[in-house]
């Protein structure tokens, strides 16, 4: 009978339509439950073709699966525990309301397990029912706690273990080098004579040191101070003036 049933559920999936109504791809606010359609030219009521199907006899379930299950039950809806009397583990399957609250919900889902029924919308149980389950003895606590397994390593990763630790050292050796601060080289010193001449050559409007003697150069022999005085004399008489010559450039009888 089981697998009777299962084949005419297969028979029903296989032969049913889904009729939507005409226009529900044009229109946003149409949906695509079906709505007989009566206009005079309407092209699905004329069963044009690629119009849509009309609902007809011929797509109907067998008699022997309609209104079942795809599960294979017959579903009835449960909001109470008196509700669960009655039926029939076999062919029924319980499907409890929503209106029903968390905690009675967990009771009547108990009842109807226990009784063997099939539960098609069971929910898990919450912390809450979790901390009223009684404590574990004292015996199975003082167990020693396993060890944590550790994942076995393949050929591979133990061919490439030496390569990541070789790289890891470079990047480590690449930050302290970086990390480092650099020292500057060292100047020689200079002696201080030299420092206090750059330091006054370096400040505005400061006279330029004068160079040493012995560094000089040499200075010419001097003359005899006869020729100096005469050399004096001369430049002391003065020269006579020439006669201004007249605007014609003829010069005057005396």
């Amino acid at each position: 009978m089981a697998n009777e049933v299962k084949r005419l559920i297969q028979v029903r999936v296989e032969k049913g339509a889904n009729f939507k109504r005409d226009g529900f791809g044009k229109k946003r606010q149409l949906s695509d439950s079906w709505r007989k359609p009566r206009g005079q030219h309407n092209k699905q009521r004329e069963q044009r073709k690629a119009k849509g199907a009309l609902p007809k006899p011929g797509f109907g379930s067998p008699v022997a699966v309609r209104g079942m299950h795809p599960s294979g039950f017959f579903e009835v809806l449960v909001s109470s525990e008196k509700e669960l009397e009655g039926l029939n583990p076999k062919t029924h399957a319980v499907r409890i309301s929503a209106t029903v609250g968390e905690r009675k919900r967990g009771t009547l889902q108990e009842k109807a397990v226990g009784a063997g029924l099939k539960v098609l919308n069971p929910r898990l149980a919450t912390a809450a029912q979790k901390a009223k389950k009684p404590a574990k003895p004292a015996a199975a606590e003082s167990k020693p706690p396993k060890e944590e397994k550790k994942p076995l390593k393949t050929k591979l990763s133990a061919a490439l273990a030496p390569k990541k630790e070789a790289k890891k050292e470079k990047a480590t050796a690449e930050k302290k080098e970086k990390s480092a601060p650099v020292k500057p080289a060292k100047k020689a010193d200079k002696p201080k004579t030299e420092k206090a001449a750059a330091k006054k050559s370096e400040k505005p409007g400061a006279k330029v040191p004068a160079k040493p003697a012995a560094k000089a150069e040499k200075k010419a022999p001097a003359k005899p101070a006869e020729a100096v005085k005469t050399k004096s004399k001369g430049a002391a008489v003065a020269k006579p003036k020439s006669a201004k010559k007249a605007g014609s450039g003829v010069k005057k009888d005396d």
